[in-house]
């Protein structure tokens, strides 16, 4: 019985040490955003519409992990958006967005740094 209640104890303690665990690797992933100039034309929420209507240059990460929820290559093919761009002529997000192509981030962001923030988009839920 002293078992039961100690592994009980346990796996009380580590569920509560998840949120904080989580929220910490957030803080992280929007730090790196921010320091690869990621946040200049996105942002984690759908926010406030641009003067034309449209979302401010590029999608909110929570509608990218929404629109590629369960697309089987999601994750490279982003992280290669993020590291070579997109063509304006081939924009999946026309009409969404104020921007219409992605410019190359090479040069701001790693390619290991790059995989981490796209794995970390696609986890995102919904907002709270």
């Amino acid at each position: 019985m002293n078992r039961l209640v100690s592994l009980a104890a346990v796996a009380a303690l580590m569920a509560a040490a998840l949120p904080a665990r989580a929220d910490k690797h957030d803080d992280a992933m929007r730090a790196l955003a921010a320091k690869s100039g990621c946040t200049a034309c996105h942002q984690v929420d759908p926010g406030a519409k641009g003067p034309d209507g449209l979302a401010p240059v590029g999608p909110a990460w929570r509608d990218v992990a929404a629109k590629y929820k369960g697309q089987k290559g999601a994750n490279e093919a982003l992280v290669h958006t993020v590291l070579t761009g997109s063509s304006p002529y081939d924009s999946h997000w026309k009409g969404k967005v104020s921007g219409l192509a992605m410019p190359p981030n090479k040069v701001a962001i790693s390619e290991p740094d790059a995989k981490k923030l796209v794995s970390w988009i696609l986890a995102l839920g919904p907002a709270k």
